[in-house]
């Protein structure tokens, strides 16, 4: 079991990545990983349930599809409870969450917030300058990229943007080594 709930972290761990919004990973990884668990307690181990993960501007959204028909239910989640408590948490956790009855099982969902991860100025300004450089250099926008396609616009953008600077008579090492102090500054006080 811990095996495979460790797979399961690790693949939403890198699709997140691959869209971009790797600062949500750890909360979306324990949500996953307490649906999940409770597939495991509750419709069995070995029981067959497929994860769907859907970003949008400001959410993605987390089902877990089981075969079992029973929706799952808030107890009281006490601390000497044993169960119940996973819940309580996806609940905490999310935007909103529930549960809907299909013909083979159900679906428990809920939708994770990004407007964290949307609203740091810094990534906004720098989502749309990659936004407007894959637009100029010809780049379709109606293909969601890849984290490494996104990886790959940044790091040519920098390198242009170092060529400008040559140009001007600027030092390429220089702007270099003091863009990094400010990130790492930035970063510290974070």
């Amino acid at each position: 079991m811990p095996t495979e709930l460790r797979q399961l972290r690790k693949s939403v761990r890198s699709t997140l990545g691959q869209w971009g919004v790797l600062t949500a990973a750890d909360e979306t990884e324990l949500i996953v990983t307490e649906l999940a668990t409770n597939v495991i307690k509750h419709v069995g181990e070995g029981a067959p349930a497929t994860l769907v993960l859907e970003p949008s501007d400001d959410r993605i959204r987390v089902e877990l599809h089981d075969k079992g028909h029973t929706a799952p239910a808030l107890g009281s989640g006490s601390c000497d409870e044993e169960c119940g408590r996973g819940l309580h948490l996806l609940s905490a956790m999310s935007l909103g969450w529930g549960t809907l009855l299909t013909a083979t099982g159900k679906v428990v969902w809920c939708e994770i917030s990004l407007e964290d991860v949307r609203h740091c100025v810094k990534v906004q300004r720098a989502a749309a300058l990659l936004n407007e450089y894959r637009r100029v250099v010809g780049v379709s926008s109606v293909v969601v990229p890849t984290y490494a396609v996104l990886e790959e616009s940044a790091t040519d953008i920098i390198a242009d943007l170092l060529h400008w600077l040559a140009a001007q008579g600027g030092d390429p090492d220089d702007i270099l080594d003091r863009a990094q102090m400010h990130f790492e500054a930035e970063q510290s006080a974070a």
